[in-house]
């Protein structure tokens, strides 16, 4: 049963939230405040409690202690579906979405009670919607040829489907394209617009001040700040380092001084390779380039462009159709144990959730801190108490398992454990997606090291991060090298925007 409106009260009021996990207190007596059709931002660094916050306002979680209040009503969620019949649905990182079926049907799966359904009426209501709120979706279409950002309206739709009043969206840009932010905002604006409300999580300054009507600033399980964005704005329209303050208590500009250098001997050299994706289809088409000592080479494209088939083909997790890859002339296969991974699913790739953390920091570093057949945990566990304070990730003991860290925490534990292995090229594939501005910067210093000792292959679809670290990028638009450019050639790199469309003609 649904619970009627009250326009007067705020549409959501929480305070005193206090939720402890074994090992860590991620909200210490929050209050927070969400008025009716605005978009309020949650700002903080990874393991805030941010996330948490949002998982006990959306009924996954259940406080220990304090009060929530719907439209002036005090209510307790006890899963869910409690919260969406008072109005409140949560879109997580990762979409709960059924691949093979249509965008109709995976809204049906979110409806409530016993469902007869009528196909071509949901389609009908659903198409309705999409073009109501500018989501562009067809209800027919299935959701496994959808792109990233398709499949993230989807989840829009079913929230909007069950007419929920307070949107949350947690960490929603992550994995979208700068044009896709650019439709997602103007979806956020017209829900506001409708008189809903949107919580936006999220670690982007930027995107915080172009949408937010307020932000609120967590940091370390308490609220540091509530303030409007043009507070925190300058006199010249840049953000103010006020935000990244009050996130990480330090100062952070996101300048690293990535000085020029002189590349050395041949590294990694990929020739004509050709790799088929998951359905069949050709996802990287005749690719070839070349690596060498001392460089960053980025790989930048749009989600799908085929860039995770290219990886996948080049750490042996996806066989070649056609082509060569040589590590310093020989088979790539023949020197796996001079590559680093950081893999862009970090919680089913790049870690073991149900394992402990020093379980997990093990996987890729057995034949260094074994006794014969046996690991020395002691061994372990003094190299990743070095990590934990190097990278800062917040790891309260090492007994927790992976999966309860924040995705920033474990993103961080990742990247340390592949760091720490010295590896002589490092790929790394979407390395900063998830991480807090301060954490971001710590890795952009660790990458620029990294050219130091040997080569850096830099997969991201973040064209920020890519003209801060490449030497060079190679722009990749359905499978196939669109071109591959200098970063000391301005006038070539004015053409990367059209390139990533697929144009090849100049800005």
């Amino acid at each position: 049963m649904t619970v009627p409106w009250n326009h007067s009260a705020p549409a959501v009021l929480m305070k005193g939230i206090l939720k402890k996990f074994p090992e860590v207190a991620a909200n210490q007596g929050i209050d927070f405040r969400v008025l009716k059709g605005e978009v309020h931002s949650l700002l903080g660094e990874n393991g805030a409690g941010k996330t948490t916050l949002m998982k006990i306002l959306s009924g996954f979680y259940q406080p220990d202690d304090g009060e929530i209040y719907v439209e002036g009503t005090k209510v307790f969620f006890r899963s869910p579906r409690d919260a969406l019949n008072h109005g409140i649905g949560m879109i997580h990182q990762h979409f709960q979405l059924v691949g093979n079926f249509t965008v109709a049907e995976n809204i049906a799966l979110a409806m409530a009670g016993p469902v007869r359904l009528n196909k071509t009426r949901l389609e009908r209501t659903v198409d309705q919607l999409s073009e109501r709120f500018g989501l562009a979706i067809d209800s027919r279409a299935r959701i496994l040829e959808l792109s990233v950002g398709e499949q993230q309206r989807v989840e829009i739709l079913r929230m909007l489907y069950r007419q929920v009043r307070v949107l949350i969206m947690d960490e929603p840009t992550a994995v979208l394209a700068p044009r896709e932010i650019e439709r997602l905002f103007s979806i956020m604006r017209r829900i506001r617009e409708e008189g809903s409300s949107v919580v936006f999580i999220t670690h982007k300054l930027e995107e915080v001040l172009e949408i937010s009507d307020y932000i609120t600033v967590l940091r370390r399980g308490k609220v540091m700040s509530t303030v409007r964005p043009g507070r925190v704005r300058g006199k010249d329209g840049f953000i103010s380092t006020e935000l990244a303050r009050m996130m990480v208590g330090r100062e952070v500009i996101l300048e690293v001084g990535k000085e020029s250098r002189k590349t050395g001997r041949t590294l990694l050299q990929v020739e004509n390779l050709f790799v088929r994706g998951d359905r069949g289809e050709q996802a990287v088409k005749g690719v070839s380039f070349s690596l060498k000592t001392g460089e960053i080479f980025a790989v930048l494209g749009v989600a799908g462009n085929g860039q995770r088939e290219l990886v996948e083909a080049l750490v042996g997790l996806r066989p070649r159709e056609k082509g060569r890859v040589l590590l310093e002339g020989a088979d790539i296969k023949e020197r796996y144990g001079a590559v680093a991974y950081i893999p862009e699913d970090r919680t089913g790739r790049g870690s073991a959730p149900s394992m402990a953390i020093k379980e997990n920091f093990a996987l890729t570093r057995r034949r260094e801190l074994s006794r014969g057949p046996l690991m020395n945990w002691e061994a372990v566990e003094e190299e990743v108490r070095k990590l934990i304070a190097a990278y800062h990730i917040a790891i309260p003991s090492m007994k927790m398992r992976a999966g309860q860290l924040s995705g920033g925490n474990l993103q961080k534990l990742i990247l340390a454990r592949e760091f720490s292995r010295e590896p002589l090229l490092l790929i790394a594939e979407q390395p900063t997606r998830g991480l807090d501005i301060g954490a971001t910067e710590e890795l952009w210093r660790a990458l620029l090291q990294q050219r130091n000792k040997g080569g850096v292959l830099l997969v991201s679809g973040d064209m920020k991060e890519v003209l801060s670290l490449a030497d060079r990028i190679l722009v990749l638009f359905r499978g196939q090298i669109m071109d591959i450019i200098s970063c000391e050639d301005e006038a070539a790199l004015e053409r990367i925007g059209p390139l990533m469309a697929g144009l090849r003609g100049s800005a």
